[in-house]
C-alpha cells in the first residue's frame, strides 16, 4: 500500500477538528456528527442509536457481518456541589484522574454554552510542607470568578453540568500526536480511515462491514453493550489504546513492555478469539507491519468484551494504539503506531472470508 494513502491533509484536518471537540460520556453526539460527516463519501448507509452510537455500513445487504470498532467518548467530571461562597465540587464521569486537576482550565458545558472556570489549588506558600495533602476528589474544586451561589446560579451553571478540559491537538517532533482523549477518539479516526481506504481502493467485500463508533465505554462499555444487540456481528476487530509502559513509574513485570513507535498491540486474553487473533498476527507478518504483543488478565478492560460476550458468543479481537499518559490532556501516541494500525485492520479485513466462523470444530 502506498505511503500517500495514509494520514493525508484531508485526514489530518478531519483528526484535528474531531479531537478538538469535547465529546464527554453521555455528551458525545456533536462529535460523532463530525465523524458521520467525514464518513458520507465512504459509507453506503449509517446507523444511530438512541444515547449516540454511530454506524457507518459498507454493503449493508450481506448477511455476514464485520465490525471495526473504537469509541467516541471522553473522560470528564460533572458539578456535584456548589458551596455558598461560589465553589464548585465535582464527581467523576469515567475514569478521570484527579491529581492532574489542580491549576487545569475547564470548560464547563451549560444550555446557553461555555462557562470557564479553573481547578484552584493552595499556594505552596500556604501548605504544611511536613504534612502536604495530595489533590483528593473530595479537596479540588473549581472557581468561576462568582461570588457566591447565587451568582453561580445566574451563570447557567447547576449541579450535573458536565466539565471537561480544553486541551488542543498538537504534534511534537514531527511525528507525536498530543491531545486529551486520544483515548479512544484515536480509534474512531483509524476505522474511518480503513474506510476511505477501502473506498479510494477500491475494494469489494463479501460482508457487511459495520464502522462502529461506540459511546460511554469509560463509564462500563455500555454503547458497545447496546450497538452489539443491533448489529448482531459475525466478527469483531475491536481498537482501544494501551499503556506505553516504558516512562517512570510503571513497573513492567506487571504492566507488560510496550511501546511507542513500536507497532500496533496485538492483545492476548480469553476475550480475543485465537483464531481471528492469528489471522490478524499472520497478516502483519506477511505484510511486513510491526507489531508487539499484550497478555491481559480475565477481561480486556475495552469493548471487545462486549462484543465477545454478546449474541451467543462473536468472534471478537483486541488490536490496541499504544500510548502515553492516559487519562491525562497530554496522551501522547505515535504517528507510525496510528498507520500501521490502520494497516492492520484493512489488510485483515481484506483476508475475511464470507461466513468465515473461525470455529475450532470445523
Amino acid at each position: 500500500m502506498a505511503k500517500k494513502e495514509l494520514l493525508n491533509k484531508k485526514s489530518m484536518d478531519f483528526l484535528e477538528k474531531y479531537l478538538n471537540n469535547a465529546s464527554p460520556t453521555g455528551y458525545e453526539w456533536e462529535g460523532q456528527k463530525i465523524w458521520m460527516d467525514y464518513l458520507k463519501p465512504y459509507a453506503d448507509e449509517f446507523i444511530t442509536d438512541t444515547y449516540g452510537t454511530a454506524v457507518a455500513v459498507i454493503n449493508p445487504k450481506a448477511e455476514f457481518k464485520v465490525v471495526i470498532e473504537g469509541h467516541a467518548d471522553e473522560i470528564s467530571w460533572y458539578v456535584n456541589y456548589i458551596s455558598d461562597n461560589g465553589l464548585l465540587y465535582v464527581v467523576r464521569n469515567g475514569g478521570s484522574d484527579h491529581q492532574i486537576a489542580p491549576s487545569k482550565v475547564v470548560n464547563i458545558h451549560t444550555k446557553d454554552g461555555i462557562v470557564k472556570g479553573v481547578f484552584g489549588w493552595p499556594a505552596i506558600h500556604t501548605r504544611n510542607k511536613s504534612k502536604e495533602d495530595a489533590p483528593k476528589p473530595d479537596n479540588i474544586c473549581i472557581d468561576i470568578g462568582a461570588k457566591d451561589k447565587a451568582e453561580v446560579e445566574e451563570m447557567g451553571v447547576h449541579v450535573g453540568c458536565v466539565i471537561t478540559y480544553p486541551d488542543e491537538f498538537h504534534i511534537l517532533n514531527k511525528d507525536k500526536f498530543v491531545c486529551r482523549a486520544l483515548d479512544n477518539r484515536m480509534g474512531g479516526f483509524m476505522i474511518a480511515e480503513v474506510a476511505r481506504l477501502l473506498k479510494e481502493n477500491k475494494k469489494e467485500l463479501p460482508f457487511g462491514l459495520y464502522i462502529t463508533n461506540s459511546v460511554q465505554e469509560e463509564i462500563g462499555l455500555r454503547g458497545a453493550q447496546m450497538i452489539t444487540e443491533t448489529i448482531k456481528p459475525n466478527v469483531a476487530i475491536v481498537t482501544d489504546v494501551t499503556h506505553d509502559t516504558t516512562t517512570p513509574m510503571i513497573d513492567q513485570k506487571k504492566q507488560g513492555h510496550a511501546e511507542i513507535g513500536k507497532g500496533p498491540v496485538v492483545a492476548y486474553a480469553p476475550a480475543v478469539q485465537q483464531k481471528l487473533r492469528d489471522l490478524i498476527t499472520d497478516t502483519a507478518d506477511k505484510n511486513k507491519i510491526p507489531f508487539q504483543r499484550a497478555a491481559l488478565s480475565r477481561a480486556t478492560g475495552t469493548d471487545t468484551d462486549a462484543f465477545a460476550y454478546s449474541n451467543g458468543g462473536v468472534a471478537s479481537a483486541l488490536i490496541s494504539l499504544p500510548l502515553r499518559y492516559m487519562h491525562t490532556t497530554v496522551e501522547m501516541v505515535h504517528k507510525d503506531d496510528v498507520e500501521n494500525v490502520i494497516k492492520l485492520i484493512y489488510e485483515t479485513l481484506l483476508k475475511i472470508k464470507d461466513g468465515e466462523t473461525f470455529s475450532y470444530f470445523e
